[in-house]
């Protein structure tokens, strides 16, 4: 027998993993999912089936399970616990991507299906996205967008009736998303699908081991003085090599990016370059995606009066971490005191994690592999 809860006691079997009882308790309802998945999956379909896992009449309450919610801190094993799911899932249309990312399909989508002129656009694109995946893992689902607030309730409402399982991660109970967002109402609906439709399970785990494994040199200088600018400065050199760096341009559909140096595999740009700007996910995945070793300089410490800028870095940090990307920093402080207060600061943790975590050994020996 498989599925995730096997794999995570094996891994703490052989010391990968350490054993967490809040980790185990999250795994048991992820293994529960997994084997009405392959109950489903090897049934003999019956004629007039409803619900995703009643065939021929309505299944009982307890059996309808459309997915899992998991909320928690940062670097407790959300995205671990994620990943053992997926990866051994019993479904060959599945998927697991970051939140941000599936936002930027939709929106693209919606543009495409306005240019046709279809008239309710969600409809369609609820239906094509149910036929190439039944299962749909979303990691660090948080929502900070007016954009998609307004369309999340009506999307997810197609997709459940479609029968697509959901699993999603987050640092937020789901009342706690788009907290204080501008007309938050419109977000409403969202949270009480997401609380009807999905087993929303609070995470408790071990202590953030990224900040604990973080190695303070390397790849993030702080503060910024002229010891760390000048080790900066030469790391940046002896990633350059014999290539003379110059300004570059990114073209993200007929937008361009400018980029003040970049070789053909590293780029070095400054905080006001990549978050001074009305840069958005689509531009930031595609930096990624271009280079795989990013300098950024001159990184302040942030404020509410910089909330826009910290919001693109926010993201610039999510598209640079789900790409593997290597990230060298010059900052005007270490990550957890980059955004101390303010009404973004929350949200900030999680990057503060990702930071302390691209500068570990662990991070840095996959990129090397």
């Amino acid at each position: 027998m498989g599925g995730p809860l096997h794999t995570y006691r094996a891994r703490v079997a052989d010391g990968s993993v350490t054993s967490d009882p809040g980790q185990a308790m999250a795994l048991e309802k992820l293994q529960l999912l997994w084997n009405r998945l392959g109950e489903r999956q090897n049934a003999t379909p019956a004629p007039k089936s409803r619900g995703f896992f009643g065939f021929g009449k309505k299944a009982e309450p307890e059996q309808q399970l459309n997915g899992l919610y998991l909320y928690g801190g940062v670097g407790i094993g959300k995205s671990m616990m994620m990943d053992l799911f997926h990866d051994d899932a019993p479904l060959e249309k599945k998927r697991r991507t970051h939140f941000h990312d599936f936002m930027q399909e939709i929106h693209a989508a919606l543009r495409e299906e306005r240019t046709k002129g279809t008239p309710d656009p969600l409809g369609p694109i609820a239906k094509r996205i149910a036929s190439e995946t039944r299962l749909l893992c979303f990691d660090e689902m948080q929502v900070t967008d007016i954009a998609d607030a307004m369309i999340l309730a009506r999307l997810f409402e197609g997709l459940f009736e479609a029968g697509v399982v959901v699993v999603a991660t987050s640092n937020r109970h789901p009342t706690d998303l788009y907290k204080n967002g501008l007309n938050r109402h419109l977000f409403e609906p969202f949270i009480e699908l997401i609380q009807q439709k999905l087993d929303v399970l609070h995470v408790s785990g071990p202590p953030d081991y990224r900040k604990i494994d973080a190695d303070r040199g390397g790849v993030y200088f702080a503060p910024d003085d002229p010891a760390n600018r000048q080790a900066f400065d030469d790391l940046w050199r002896s990633f350059c090599g014999p290539a003379t760096p110059f300004p570059a341009m990114l073209n993200l559909q007929g937008r361009f990016i400018e980029l003040p140096l970049a070789t053909k595999t590293e780029v070095r740009a400054g905080f006001t370059d990549l978050c001074a700007k009305p840069l958005g996910p689509g531009d930031y995945l595609l930096l990624a995606k271009t280079y795989p070793t990013v300098f950024l300089e001159d990184v302040p410490i942030l404020t509410p009066a910089k909330r826009d800028q910290a919001k693109r870095f926010v993201t610039l940090i999510d598209a640079l971490y789900e790409a593997h990307a290597r990230l060298v920093i010059l900052a005007a402080a270490d990550p957890e005191a980059l955004y101390p207060t303010g009404d973004g600061s929350f949200e900030f943790e999680r990057t503060a994690s990702r930071l302390m975590e691209m500068r570990t050994e662990r991070y840095l020996e996959k990129l090397a592999a």
